[in-house]
Formats: C-alpha cells, sequence, structure tokens
C-alpha cells in the first residue's frame, strides 16, 4: 500500500497497489510534487495523484525487473536502478518512453542508490566488491564508475541512499555506518 499523512489532522489514506506484491520502495516527487514511487517486487512504477491517491502503473520491460530507488531530473524524468537486471532506466512521463542501459558491471552488479546531480545520474553498484560509483552523463549517455574505499576489514560501504550537498554528493554506508561526500572538478 502507499499512504498520505496530513500532519494537521492525523488522518491517513491508504491506496492499495494494482499488483500484488509489488512492495512500494523508494519515493521521489516530481516538479509538480507528484509523488512517484519504485517497486521493488515487480517490475512497475508507480505514479500517485497527491489530491485524489488515485495510482496509475508503468510496466517496465522484463520480468526479473525489480527498481529500489529513483532520481527525477529538472526536466521530470523518473530514472530508476532496476536491481533485478543490472540496468539504469529511465521513463519518460511526456511520452511513456522507457529506456535502460547495462551497468558497467552487468546484470549481477544490483543498482541501489541513485541521484540526480551535476547534470547527471550517480549510481553504485553494491554487490561489487570493492563497491563502485557510477555516473552516467545525461548529455553523452555514458557511464563512468569508481570503486568506493573502504574501512580496513570491511569490503565496501553498501551504499543506500544518496543525496546532492552544498558541495558534492552524500552518501551514506550502511555497512561502516558512515557518511562520506563526493566531490568533483569542473
Amino acid at each position: 500500500m502507499i499512504g498520505k499523512l496530513d500532519p494537521t489532522t492525523g488522518d491517513i489514506q491508504l491506496a492499495t497497489l494494482p499488483t500484488k506484491g509489488s512492495r512500494p520502495y523508494g519515493i521521489k516527487l516530481d516538479s509538480s510534487g507528484t509523488p512517484w514511487v519504485s517497486c521493488n517486487g515487480s517490475n512497475c512504477l508507480i505514479k500517485v495523484d497527491k489530491n485524489t491517491m488515485e495510482l496509475s502503473e508503468i510496466k517496465l520491460p522484463g520480468a526479473k525487473t525489480h527498481t529500489r530507488r529513483l532520481a527525477i531530473t529538472p526536466d521530470d524524468m523518473v530514472f530508476y536502478v532496476n536491481s533485478g537486471m543490472g540496468k539504469l532506466g529511465r521513463y519518460n512521463p511526456k511520452n511513456g518512453k522507457i529506456t535502460q542501459w547495462d551497468n558497467p558491471s552487468g546484470e549481477n552488479s544490483h543498482p541501489y542508490a541513485i541521484e540526480y546531480a551535476d547534470k547527471a545520474i550517480w549510481f553504485n553498484e553494491s554487490a561489487k566488491r570493492p563497491e563502485t560509483l557510477v555516473r552516467f552523463d545525461l548529455s553523452t549517455e555514458t557511464m563512468q564508475s569508481w570503486q568506493i574505499p573502504s574501512k580496513e576489514g570491511v569490503y565496501s560501504g553498501l551504499i543506500r541512499h544518496m543525496r546532492m550537498g552544498n558541495n558534492g554528493l552524500i552518501i551514506h554506508q550502511t555497512a561502516t555506518n558512515q557518511l562520506a561526500e563526493i566531490t568533483w572538478s569542473k
């Protein structure tokens, strides 16, 4: 289910997802405040009408597709990490077109966290040891990847969340219980 809480009144509205077992996971808002939800148990994205709680399901290609997190660009393109197939995906809400790109480390790379920053999409490949950070350049549609430094005795940080900070990309590493800032030069 997907829920909406009114913090003023405490009222909660719930909506049941169209596909049983689709397991809503990541959530992001587009520029109009419309919520988009990824499905970790099925090959879908969900668009939520913020006023009525009506759900629109977008089926994604591939029966093994499972999405973890989302990133939405300023032009409202919905990017997702396809953990089940090792791909980065983009859904265009304006025309319904879905495009996917293979991750640098292949179908078993298990991408997890994702964020839009510096005119690029950033995501990690959580099955890699050491874990990798990938930058997808939106203008050239090419990828670069770097290994994430690890603490001694820990193979990787297991990045679960990313956010753009004041100076760069902030990542949360659950295995090391640390935050790190990734900065770049122009």
